[in-house]
């Protein structure tokens, strides 16, 4: 990988949770459980699958008792979700990938303990949305493994509208991760994790892996020296 650890660090900052965006329509509780009904009523009988193609693979957040690779045709992977917070700023907005139309996209699929389906699946929630807007992106897709087809649950697909910025090209998205940097960390980060990854799985993302080498370049532009030291711009 071109992206390193080393690079990665050069773009850390201390940021502060600016919190909601009042914008968005917070979900209540009420929302959550009413939400995690409906999905468990529309699963399939059987385990529960969860498909993840980005953070979930590094960071899920939940327990899981099995784990495979995957793939969901008709969607790929896309840095489209505009973000303010999180892993980016007002000043210095960032981007988070989501699923868009199109291709095809190896990822993993995590199976769920057996248990209450509605209890999993909103703490699923909780973790990936926080308002109305987003809960579209929220949808059961089928996915293609070594043993067949199975529903798994995915989070951010088919994003449209309103905090998208769909079809960018990977310069341009470049700038962007090599810049950005929110409370939770930064967009190089993001994409090092990611990529990183997806490697373990013997899953290799076009789009990505000459992603990881244009923010590489782009870091070592902006920091000069610091980049070719290795060393922090404070060191």
């Amino acid at each position: 990988m071109s992206l390193t650890s080393e690079l990665v660090s050069l773009c850390h900052r201390e940021e502060a949770d600016p919190g909601p965006d009042g914008s968005w329509t917070q979900l209540t509780d009420e929302d959550f459980r009413t939400l995690a009904l409906r999905l468990s009523e529309e699963a399939d009988a059987g385990p529960l699958w969860v498909f993840a193609y980005g953070s979930l693979i590094w960071k899920p957040a939940f327990e899981s008792v099995e784990r495979q690779r995957a793939t969901a045709f008709g969607w790929h992977r896309s840095f489209c979700l505009d973000m303010v917070r999180w892993r980016g700023t007002a000043a210095q907005p960032g981007l988070m990938m989501a699923l868009e139309r199109g291709g095809r996209c190896d990822g993993v699929i995590y199976r769920l303990p057996d248990g209450d389906k509605p209890e999993q699946i909103e703490r699923l929630l909780r973790r990936e949305i926080d308002d109305h807007e987003s809960v579209s992106s929220v949808r059961w897709v089928p996915v293609r493994t070594a043993q067949g087809v199975v529903r798994a649950l995915g989070f951010w697909v088919g994003v449209t509208g309103r905090g998208t910025s769909l079809g960018q090209p990977l310069d341009i998205v470049a700038k962007v991760l090599a810049r950005a940097c929110g409370h939770a960390g930064s967009g190089a980060e993001y994409l090092y994790n990611t990529v990183s990854h997806l490697e373990e799985f013997g899953i290799r993302d076009r789009n990505l892996w000459r992603l990881q080498q244009l923010v590489a370049d782009e870091i070592r532009s902006i920091h000069g020296g610091a980049a070719s030291s290795g060393l922090s711009p404070a060191t």
